[in-house]
Formats: structure tokens, sequence, C-alpha cells
């Protein structure tokens, strides 16, 4: 199959795209590369046909589309701090990017759209593991636009016939994930244990998250194109919770670090705990969880420390 990846030299769309070519498919990406980075393609570079491109702008958009079979809509503006700072950009990307995603897609006849969503539009679950049916009350911005960017896509199939699958995405870490100070914790703290700073956590750590490694993420997202069966949305997470304290500890004993803590007060839109409910995943896209967070971290570790600058990013 023919499939074009949007936000594509991301950290996981990058993932998505070196997982499709190894099982065969031929591969498109499209990134303005605003927070992506063709090193990221590097080991693919000669296997794909890349694209520099903004999906906000129609012309790219019809000059790409034409014979895919699936679209991976993974290009956004990501993480609530962020949204909070530029709420516009944040609707403008999630939002209207996908819009036009959808309906170019719908006009090129493309079979199948997948779009990234996100566990932050859930908000502070009330019951744990947190299924796809619970309430939406998102904290930030960014959890309302990709709300409502996961609703247009549902829309696009029911009014359409346009076949879209919509990922809520847990907390996703792993090879190729570089610093971003708005972005996941886990290379938040890489970087601050490798600098020999201190560990800043937010609260008094006992908040929990879903920790998923990027390669069950990008063989779930991978199989959500392809298997026909799949419609509406899906968790993709572990189904377990781990709690920021046991991430610091976990990360100081796979890094042989032992600095310091440091606690400051909690942040405006962070959730007090997360863990998904898979059942869905696992019935449609034979989803199944082939990491733990130990051996994941430690594989993270062991990417960064083959950059040449991990600590750069």
């Amino acid at each position: 199959m023919h499939l074009l990846v949007t936000g594509g030299a991301g950290f996981i769309g990058a993932n998505l795209v070196i997982r499709a070519l190894d099982q065969g498919h031929d591969v498109t990406v499209l990134d303005n590369l605003s927070s992506g980075h063709l090193i990221n393609l590097r080991s693919v570079q000669n296997d794909i046909r890349f694209i520099e491109g903004d999906v906000r702008n129609p012309a790219i958009l019809e000059r790409v589309l034409p014979d895919i079979d699936v679209v991976y809509h993974l290009a956004a503006s990501v993480g609530n701090q962020r949204s909070m700072e530029n709420p516009y950009e944040d609707a403008d990307v999630n939002l209207l990017g996908t819009i036009r995603v959808l309906e170019a897609s719908r006009e090129m006849k493309v079979k199948t759209v997948v779009l990234a969503s996100s566990a932050g539009i859930l908000g502070e679950p009330s019951v744990l593991p947190v299924a796809e049916d619970h309430p939406k009350n998102p904290d930030s911005p960014y959890g309302v636009s990709k709300m409502a960017a996961e609703a247009m896509a549902l829309v696009y199939e029911r009014i359409f016939g346009l076949r879209t699958v919509a990922l809520r995405y847990f907390n996703v870490y792993g090879p190729l994930q570089r610093y971003d100070a708005y972005g996941n914790v886990i290379p938040i703290f890489a970087r601050q244990i490798l600098r020999h700073e201190p560990i800043t956590v937010f609260g008094d750590g006992e908040q929990t998250r879903d920790f998923i490694h990027v390669n069950d993420v990008a063989q779930a997202t991978l199989t959500a194109g392809i298997e026909e069966r799949a419609h509406g949305i899906y968790h993709i997470g572990t189904g377990l919770g781990a709690s920021i304290n046991g991430l610091v500890d976990l990360m100081q004993d796979v890094f042989h670090s032992a600095g310091q803590v440091r606690y400051l007060p909690s942040r405006s839109g962070d959730v007090r705990h997360s863990m998904a409910a898979v059942d869905r995943a696992v019935a449609d896209l034979h989803f199944r969880v082939t990491c733990s967070l130990p051996d994941g971290l430690l594989s993270y570790r062991n990417w960064l420390l083959e950059e040449s600058e991990p600590c750069a990013y």
C-alpha cells in the first residue's frame, strides 16, 4: 500500500515510517520541519518520498495525495503548556490543519485517514483505567483542539464515508524522542540527568502516567490504517500506571545516576492520574504491549548515548 505520513519527520511519525517500510509499504512523508528533524529519517532517506510542506496548504495536499491509500495524520502542535501560551496556533494546526487533510483526502478518494489524537482530551479521569466512552473534559486548549479534530474526523466518516480512525495516545516515549521543554517528561528527565542537573518534578511526584514505548505505538498506528474493521476511537497505552517518583527511580537506575530531585508546585492542566483501557485496541488492532517500562527506558538511554550531541535538543 502507498501511505502518507504527515509529521513523518517527528518522533512518532518517523518510527511509524520506519515500521511501515519494514513491512513492505511505500511511504511518502509530509513535514514542515517546524518540530520534526530530517535526521530522524536518515536511515530510510533513500526509501521514502519526502516533501517539505504544511498540511494547512491545499496546494501541497493536492500534490501529495494522488495514489495514496492511507493517510496517517500525525502533524500537530503538541503540548498543554505550549497551547496555553499560543492557543491560536494550536487551533490552527490541530483543527484547521486536520480539516484540510480530511477534505483533501475525501476529494482525492483516499480510503482511510488515521488521526493521532490524545488522552489529553479526557481531563482528570473519574475512573481508571479510562475507556473510550469516558466523558471528555480537556484541561487545556491543546485538549480542546484535539477533541474537535477527533470529532471532525468521525463526522467525515458518517457523512462522507471516508473511513477514519482516531488513536488517543497516552504517554509515548522511546528512540528518536528529542528534548523539548514542552514535551514528555522522560526526555526532560534524561536531559537533566545527562547534564548533571536536578531532576525537576512538578507536584509531589505521586501522580501517575501510562508510559508506552513508541515501537508498540507505531505498530498499533500502522495496523489501524490497514485493518479494515478498525473504526472509531482507540486508546493506545499499556493499561498500567507508573508514578513520577517511580519513574525517577527507574531512570536514575538506568542512567546510573543518583542526582538531586527538586519538587516544584503543580502545573495548571496536569491531570493527577492516567491509565488507558486497551480492550478495543486488543480486539480490533491485535494490539499488545511488547516493551516494559524498564526495558523501554534502557532502549531510550542507549539511543541517546549513540547520538553525537544527546543534549542538543
